[in-house]
């Protein structure tokens, strides 16, 4: 059996290498449509990867009433951190709140904030933020109800433009990538199909000999494993060594946003099962369709 599968392998080799032109043809349809693909994933990777850090920074800030009390203040911590969906609680002080003032404003102004800290009149307040970041606008609609609470700041309208975005990023990029995914299909099956057919003598004679359709079969359904391999090998290399080289570049943050990009590693990973997985389902796919008509009796 494993010399069988030697020999097809083989047979498959040579195929290519004989149909010098028609092996062209197939590996740059192959490797063109495999690198928009691959650069669509990148694209659409860091995109969701950007998406998720900027939903993970939403927040809830909660200030208290000018009367409230320690003890009530830490009773409302208590019951912030009882309600479901909650993340975490950070208790944020008057005193630290003017500090931060200060490094927001700049040096330049710190004779002017200096003669107000005495008369810090800043409300205690609260930094809250939800497990799934889309219901950080209801958990702040829930904490506002509490006695002791004077305000709520959740960020609501920029969250909901920011969520309708992304919804509709993410749907766009899902259309693309699965109409990309349909064109490969079709495209590389043709160009298999274009392939086999300037060889339908050849298959004809195997058939008159008494060759049975599985062995006429398949060297076609390696040679279509090796270009769906050498046709995804391609586009991967050039994606990755490029996104290695961007990546180190702009020190893993897109420009000077501070974005953190998708890793190398993992960029690699999920490219690699991507394109290699859907080359050699495409090379098989079309190698088995294409020859399929001439072996109809």
């Amino acid at each position: 059996m494993r010399i069988r599968i030697l020999r097809h392998f083989r047979e498959g080799f040579k195929n290519l290498i004989r149909n010098g032109w028609m092996t062209f043809a197939s590996l740059s349809a192959v490797g063109i449509t495999l690198l928009i693909l691959g650069v669509t994933l990148v694209i659409a990777m860091n995109a969701q990867q950007m998406s998720n850090y900027i939903t993970g920074q939403l927040q809830v800030n909660v200030f208290y009433k000018m009367t409230a009390t320690p003890s009530q203040e830490k009773q409302t911590i208590a019951e912030i951190e009882a309600m479901p969906g909650v993340k975490s609680v950070q208790f944020v002080s008057k005193q630290q709140e003017f500090k931060d003032l200060q490094k927001s404003i700049g040096s330049q102004y710190n004779d002017v904030l200096s003669g107000l800290s005495a008369n810090n009149t800043l409300p205690d307040k609260l930094i809250v933020k939800a497990v799934d970041p889309r219901k950080t606008v209801a958990l702040g609609e829930s904490i506002a109800k509490l006695p002791q609470v004077d305000k709520v700041q959740d960020g609501s309208d920029i969250a909901n433009k920011l969520f309708r975005f992304l919804d509709v990023v993410r749907n766009i990029g899902l259309a693309f990538v699965i109409g990309l995914v349909i064109t490969a299909m079709f495209l590389i099956s043709n160009t298999i199909k274009i392939t086999i057919f300037s060889r339908r003598r050849e298959i004809e004679i195997m058939r008159l000999v008494g060759a049975t359709n599985w062995f006429i079969r398949w060297p076609f359904l390696t040679e279509g494993i090796l270009i769906g391999a050498i046709g995804a090998a391609i586009p991967f290399a050039a994606i990755f060594f490029a996104y290695r080289a961007a990546y180190t570049k702009v020190g893993g943050a897109f420009m000077s946003i501070a974005f953190p990009l998708m890793p190398i590693g993992s960029i690699g990973s999920k490219l690699a099962l991507v394109l290699f997985g859907l080359g050699l389902f495409i090379g098989i796919w079309g190698g088995i369709m294409s020859v399929r008509k001439f072996l109809k009796v």
